[in-house]
């Protein structure tokens, strides 16, 4: 879906400067001796609107929230909402989460979210799905032995195909559902995922540990994708429930 261009979006990016990381490879490397008051460091791909990041950011004091995104209109929001709350613990880069090398020294990072990613349906645009084996390389990179992510999406299609890819690329999954608020809420939701929870729709939720035996970039070269089309999530999830009840 395209956003819709925010009105004076340079004069209120200015006002959120003091959050705004301009030449984040200068920090490499150095992101808790840049901010020594921390901890820890955790990165958001995609923060959108950044009601999770936000409130992430609350929860966690002592961890320094990186959140990357690419589109600046949605961003401005989530800059807002962390001036507006008073959060120190947060910065923004505008790029994309495919210079993460550029951005992070290896191990740097203790744990990647990942929510409500683009599905990229079409097979020939599967290489670029955060969940893809290439970038899941990336993401390892950036991440210590123990390392996580955690991946959480309305797109039941998309789920499947990550877990595969997880499984294939030598990543520990835990704490797998499919339907993650089915006894209420549980944990801090981004704006899509309340309105999705709202809608009676399920939320897929998994997380990846990367192992010793998870692969890097150092592992040579990715392994091409091949039929990879993802079907129309909500005509899947109404397929597979017609069908189970067909059966029943």
């Amino acid at each position: 879906m395209r956003m819709r261009k925010r009105r004076n979006l340079s004069p209120r990016m200015e006002k959120c400067a003091d959050v705004l990381i301009d030449t984040p490879e200068e920090y490499r490397g150095q992101w808790l001796q840049r901010f020594p008051a921390f901890r820890h460091v955790q990165l958001e791909l995609g923060c959108g609107k950044g009601r999770f990041t936000t409130d992430t950011a609350a929860a966690m004091p002592d961890t320094l929230l990186v959140a990357i995104e690419k589109v600046p209109d949605a961003m401005i929001i989530a800059m807002e909402r962390t001036l507006e709350r008073g959060l120190n613990n947060v910065r923004f880069l505008d790029f994309d989460a495919a210079r993460l090398p550029e951005l992070f020294a290896p191990g740097e990072a203790e744990r990647i979210y990942i929510n409500f990613c683009d599905p990229w349906p079409k097979s020939r645009d599967a290489k670029f799905r955060l969940t893809a084996p290439g970038f899941l390389r990336l993401h390892a990179d950036a991440l210590p032995l123990g390392g996580q992510i955690w991946f959480k999406t309305d797109n039941g299609p998309l789920f499947d195909w990550s877990v595969e890819q997880f499984t294939r690329e030598g990543w520990a999954i835990s704490e797998l559902t499919h339907d993650l608020h089915a006894k209420g809420p549980v944990g801090v939701m981004t704006d899509y995922e309340a309105k999705f929870y709202a809608e009676g729709l399920k939320i897929n939720r998994l997380v990846a540990t990367r192992t010793a035996e998870t692969k890097t970039t150092a592992a040579g070269p990715v392994p091409r994708i091949h039929n990879a089309a993802l079907p129309d999530a909500r005509g899947y999830e109404r397929s597979v429930r017609d069908n189970a009840e067909a059966e029943a």
